[in-house]
This record gives C-alpha cells, structure tokens and sequence, in this order.
C-alpha cells in the first residue's frame, strides 16, 4: 500500500510512546491520522502537531469505540490502516506472599481481566470494526487490497517473567489470533501483522531510574540499547506498504531473549 494524502488511519494508544511515534510517521507520508487515547491533552497536542483529529477512546468501552470511529471517519474518511498501540503492562504474581508474615494471596483478578479487556479485547475490538468499514471499500490495486492494520503484542508473548501472567497472556492473546485473523479477512483484502516489541523507550520505562534504565538497556545482547520508539513506527510502516506480508508476528527487541526475572 503506498501512503500518501489519499490515505485515512487510525491509531490507538496513540498519545505517547509507540503509538504517537507511528502516528507522527504515518503523517510524515501524508496520511490522514485519527489519533485514539484517553489522555486529552497529550492527544489533543499530537493530533495539532501532525494535524489530525483527536478522538477520546476507552478501548474497553463499545460506545466509546463506536463514538471514536464515527468521529475519525467523519473527518478523514474510511480509514485504510489500523495500528492498535493502546494497552496496560501490570505486574503481579500468579501468588504472592507477604514478606513479614508470610501470608500468601492469589493474584487480584481485576487486575488480571482488566490486562485482558485493553490489551486483548480492546484490540480485537478495534480490529473488528475498522475491518468492516475496510471491506465497504473499493481495492485500491489489481490484488484486491483494502487496508491493513498492525497489531501490538510484546516479547512477553513467548517469553513471560515472573510478575507477568496477566500481561503475557493478553500479548500471547494478541500474538495468537493474527493467523486466523488474517485468514477471517482474506477475501476482503485486508492484511493483519503483529509487532512484538521488547524493552523500548516508552514513558513508563523513562520513568524508572535511569540506573534501572541503564541495566535493561545491557541486557540486549545488539544493539546494546532500548528500543526508540520511532524504530517501531519504521517497522509498522514496512508491514503496512510490504503487500506480502500478511499473518505474521515479528519480535522487534535487538535479539533478547527475556529471562525469568
């Protein structure tokens, strides 16, 4: 698919991190972006920067949802890309046991079903509803493509640490269904990739000390740092404009290879 200004997308999560850094590449092409997140402000601020629209969603909220892309198709059109970036990373034990006492507790399961409501249904969701706006469509090429859209998992898909039974599970989730998902809308030309990142530059991992930062950094074995964020808007951005890739989870992470702690 080449991008330029005939273009309409969407990309949730969109207000910082991953998702604002592909948003941004996606302008850069001319695309129209439709920026989808919670946080206003910061949304609001890329959508100006980039000039696209801004549209408040809660991944996990149908109307919401619905609201955002009525909103995004209004100002844009029928979006031809979907980049799904919106999604928590909680950390809890499957048990944990109190220091001092010695106390064991099972792990909070609101904690557990909300990981899987933003990162896995939210993204399903999304993935859904823009691929029945994509099929109205008419191919945009002698194949019969559509669109595309790229979804978010992470390394901890297939390599899961201790703390991150919630978060692995809605990331192998997200991982999982690209296949079938992929096969569902074969006939309606419409590609569907996943990303798995690693340790990336994110505003949670600036947050950390930075001495904290400096160790993850050295546990990739090359290049011997995290990942930009504008390294994984690149990739986004291959997976949408490649034709032939269709299907596949490709891990983005400098060859790490995640212990269990």
């Amino acid at each position: 698919m080449k991008l330029d200004s005939s273009i309409a997308a969407i990309v949730t999560g969109a207000a910082s991190g991953l998702g604002a850094a592909t948003a941004r590449a996606l302008s850069e092409h001319g695309v129209k972006v439709a920026v989808f997140d919670l946080n206003a402000s910061n949304g609001e601020a890329l959508a100006v920067e980039i000039g696209g629209v801004f549209c408040a969603v809660d991944v996990t909220d149908e109307a919401s949802v619905e609201a955002g892309f009525a909103k995004a198709r209004a100002a844009h059109g029928q979006e031809r890309v979907l980049v799904n970036c919106a999604g928590i990373a909680p950390a809890a034990k499957t048990v944990g046991r109190n220091r001092e006492t010695g106390a064991t507790r099972g792990h909070d399961m609101a904690l557990f079903e909300k990981a899987i409501a933003i990162n896995l249904v939210g993204t399903f969701r999304c993935l859904s509803k823009s691929a029945a706006g994509m099929a109205t469509l008419d191919p945009i090429d002698g194949g019969g493509a559509r669109g595309a859209i790229v979804n978010t998992a992470s390394v901890a898909a297939q390599d899961g640490q201790i703390g991150q039974a919630a978060y692995a599970a809605s990331k192998g989730g997200v991982l999982a269904m690209t296949l079938p998902v992929a096969r569902d809308l074969m006939s309606e030309g419409i590609r569907v990739n996943c990303i798995l990142p690693g340790i990336f530059e994110t505003p949670m991992i600036a947050g950390m000390p930075q001495a904290v930062q400096d160790s993850l950094a050295a546990m990739v074995p090359f290049p011997k740092r995290l990942g930009k964020p504008e390294e994984y808007a690149k990739l986004a951005l291959f997976l949408i404009e490649h034709n032939y890739m269709n299907g596949e989870g490709i891990r983005l992470d400098g060859a790490i290879r995640m212990g269990a702690k």
